[in-house]
């Protein structure tokens, strides 16, 4: 199915209901949630999902697994999906909280064809065959380390949304916690508590969340020069190091990438 409205077929009695979805550049499908848990690859471009809870970035050729009934917001660059709805009991190994994984060649075949079917599409033969097999490909996936946590506070929760949109090299934890009309230190104690980082290691990170959009129009030195790196050379050791591949593997000119072994990591019970 294509360009198809989930609500239009949700009825239909499929533990996997694909559809594949085109979207206008800088697309944004505003806080919403669905009932049935959710595979979104990103055929094309770069996706940026919202929670409570954090920030995923999906570079090309990635998907995100997003838990049934979970509020969330996609922003959409030069993106085309092809999109899982999948029944929450068929799943039980399904992540709790959004997780970024790798796109291996015969997981997007599969998404290409599945992408295809009629919502009642016959589960003997090879359609049936292929939904099955779509779930096994997907719970061999590695989750990839491509988000940030979100803190639960108000205040706090707002300096970093801003931080995501506009990243400044140049903001300091005391900047911060003026802001927050708090200590240096108490400001610092408390972002630990809620993010698990401090606040400079978590703006180093979105930093390099920012940079993978703005590959599929700048090169590696723009970007680089962009987010304030002293060096292409600075922000590619940096990239590498956050992400295990090299800033050029996201480029809008890089097609598949290097991947290593996978690890099964989510696993049917």
């Amino acid at each position: 199915m294509k360009n198809v409205p989930l609500d239009t077929v949700d009825h239909v009695d499929r533990a996997v209901l694909p559809i594949g979805t085109d979207y206008p550049p800088g697309h944004v499908l505003d806080w919403h949630q669905h009932r049935r848990a959710q595979f979104l690859y990103g055929a094309t471009g770069v996706m940026v999902v919202d929670t409570a809870q954090g920030t995923w970035t999906v570079p090309p050729e990635r998907a995100v697994l997003i838990p049934a009934a979970t509020q969330h917001r996609v922003r959409m660059v030069g993106v085309s999906t092809r999109s899982l709805y999948i029944e929450p009991d068929v799943v039980p190994w399904w992540p709790a909280s959004c997780t970024v994984v790798d796109v291996p060649p015969l997981l997007r075949e599969l998404l290409a064809s599945a992408v295809e079917f009629e919502a009642d599409y016959a589960l003997s033969g090879r359609d049936g065959c292929i939904a099955t097999l779509l779930l096994h490909e997907i719970a061999a996936r590695t989750p990839l380390p491509f988000h940030v946590a979100i803190p639960s506070s108000g205040d706090l929760t707002e300096l970093c949304r801003a931080y995501l949109a506009a990243p400044d090299v140049a903001v300091t934890n005391a900047q911060w916690a003026d802001r927050s009309a708090m200590s240096e230190r108490a400001f610092t104690r408390r972002f630990r508590s809620e993010t698990g980082e401090s606040p400079a290691v978590w703006r180093a990170r979105a930093r390099l969340l920012a940079a993978v959009p703005l590959l599929g129009t700048a090169s590696v030195s723009a970007v680089a020069g962009r987010l304030g790196y002293a060096s292409p050379a600075a922000f590619t050791a940096a990239f590498t190091r956050a992400f295990g591949l090299p800033p050029s593997r996201f480029a809008a000119t890089h097609h598949g990438g290097e991947r290593g072994p996978t690890r099964r990591l989510l696993h049917t019970a």
